[in-house]
């Protein structure tokens, strides 16, 4: 068999075995048995436990990023709204087809320190500039120019990003969400709101006296 098949089936058995018992739980002996190969073989292929989880954290975040990517790029020449709308099914799409390589990215990287966790935040990063981008694209859509302070639009971003990721982890243990219902329910709850701010109507608190 082809090395990089090998290699492949080394890293799928890897992030089932991650995403299902944890990285410290996880142990080389029972990812070499699921996939079908030798202890000796995994650690000439990928060197260490260590080594081998980041190879999982960066197959799966590359695969996420391009899974939000070719979302938003399917609904090119559309309104923001509609290339979001794509972007947010696709994302759901994707870590509800791939539950073990988001417990992965969202709950076993982020929670065993560096370098892992600076793995996951790079594939953030990626995200948050696509979702930026959107954002930006609705002002102008809007104002015809991007009439949102850039701080406010990184945090809007931030808020976005974020909220998808918990009702990724959300949906993931409900069988009965479909990722165009969480991706509905996102858009329900932050398009609406991103709506106003485009229309200038703002909220503000009202202090008493």
């Amino acid at each position: 068999m082809p090395r990089a098949v090998r290699e492949q089936q080394m890293l799928d058995a890897a992030v089932r075995t991650f995403g299902q018992r944890g990285f410290r739980a996880a142990s080389m002996d029972e990812i070499a048995e699921l996939a079908g190969v030798s202890k000796p073989l995994v650690y000439l292929y990928l060197h260490s436990k260590d080594d081998l989880f980041t190879a999982c954290i960066r197959r799966e975040a590359a695969a996420l990023v391009d899974a939000v990517r070719d979302g938003v790029d399917a609904a090119a020449g559309e309104s923001a709204d509609r290339r979001l709308w794509s972007g947010l099914r696709a994302f759901f799409t994707h870590t509800a087809e791939r539950p073990d390589g988001w417990a992965v990215l969202h709950s076993q990287a982020r929670t065993q320190g560096e370098p892992f966790a600076a793995e996951v935040a790079a594939m953030r990063e990626e995200v948050l500039a696509y979702v930026t981008a959107l954002i930006v694209e609705a002002a102008r859509e809007a104002h015809g120019d991007p009439s949102l302070p850039a701080r406010e639009v990184a945090g809007l971003a931030q808020a976005l990003v974020g909220a998808a990721e918990s009702l990724a982890g959300w949906a993931n243990t409900d069988p009965s969400v479909s990722a165009r219902e969480a991706a509905a329910t996102l858009m329900n709850f932050a398009w609406a709101g991103l709506g106003s701010l485009m229309e200038g109507r703002r909220w503000a608190a009202r202090v008493p006296g």
